[in-house]
C-alpha cells in the first residue's frame, strides 16, 4: 500500500505571507505543496501563474504538485515546467490531443497528474493510465477554495484503485475538495493516497498545521 501524504493547497494561505507559509507546511510534515492554478475561462475564478511559483520554488526543496485549470492547457506546460512544478496535472477537457500534451510534459522530465472533475467519466482516462504518474479526483465542481465535499466520487476512487491492482500500475489516486479529518478516513479507505486540503490544513486547530497533518493522515 502507497504512503498517505498530504498536499496542503496554498490558496488557502495567507498570500501575503506566501514564502512563510511555505515554511510552516514544511516544519508541520507536508509531504508536498498543492498550487491551484485558474485562469477565470476554464474555471470562474483567477489565481497565480508562473512567476509567483518560480518566486516561491526558491525558498523551498518540497514538491510543488500544480493543478492547471486552465484552456487551451497545452501551450502553458512549458511555461510552469520552467518555473518549477514537479507534477504537472491537466485536464482532458482543457487540452485538444491529451497524448501530446501528456509527452510535453514528460519531455520536460515532469511527473503527469490527470484531473477528473466530479462529473467526468473515468472511460476517458482509461486508456491513459499506464502512461501517467498521477489521478486527481476533484471531490468539488473546481473554481473555488471552501466548497462541500461531494461523497459520490469515493465509487470513481474505489473503481480506479480496482483497475490499478488489477493491471499492476502504479500511479498515485490524489482527491482534492472539501477535504476534512472525518471524510479524509472514508477516501484513504476507497483508495486515495494523497490528500489534498486547505482550509483543514491552515485554519483548524488554530492554525497548529502538524497536528492537522497528523490528523489528515491517521
Amino acid at each position: 500500500m502507497k504512503k498517505i501524504q498530504i498536499s496542503p493547497s496554498i490558496l488557502s494561505a495567507d498570500f501575503s505571507q506566501l514564502g512563510n507559509e511555505i515554511k510552516r507546511l514544511e516544519e508541520g510534515g507536508a509531504d508536498m505543496i498543492h498550487v491551484d492554478v485558474m485562469d477565470g475561462h476554464f474555471v470562474p475564478n483567477l489565481t497565480i501563474g508562473p512567476p509567483v511559483i518560480k518566486a516561491l520554488k526558491k525558498n523551498t526543496n518540497m514538491l510543488f504538485d500544480v493543478h492547471l485549470m486552465i484552456s487551451p492547457v497545452h501551450k502553458y506546460i512549458d511555461a510552469f515546467a520552467d518555473a518549477g512544478a514537479d507534477i504537472i496535472t491537466i485536464h482532458p477537457e482543457a487540452t485538444e490531443d491529451l497524448d501530446s500534451s501528456i509527452l510535453k510534459i514528460k519531455e520536460f522530465k515532469k511527473k503527469v497528474g490527470i484531473s477528473l472533475n466530479p462529473e467526468t467519466k473515468l472511460d476517458i482516462i482509461r486508456s491513459y493510465l499506464d502512461k501517467i504518474d498521477l489521478v486527481l479526483i476533484m471531490s468539488v465542481n473546481p473554481g473555488f477554495g471552501g466548497q462541500k465535499f461531494m461523497p459520490e466520487v469515493l465509487d470513481k476512487i474505489k473503481e480506479l484503485k480496482k483497475i490499478q491492482i488489477n493491471h499492476n500500475l502504479d500511479f498515485d489516486i490524489e482527491i482534492d475538495g472539501g477535504i476534512n479529518f472525518e471524510n479524509s478516513k472514508i477516501a484513504i479507505k476507497a483508495g486515495a493516497n494523497i490528500l489534498v486540503s486547505g482550509t483543514t490544513v491552515f485554519k483548524s486547530n488554530n492554525g497548529d498545521i502538524k497536528k492537522n497533518i497528523d490528523l489528515l493522515k491517521s
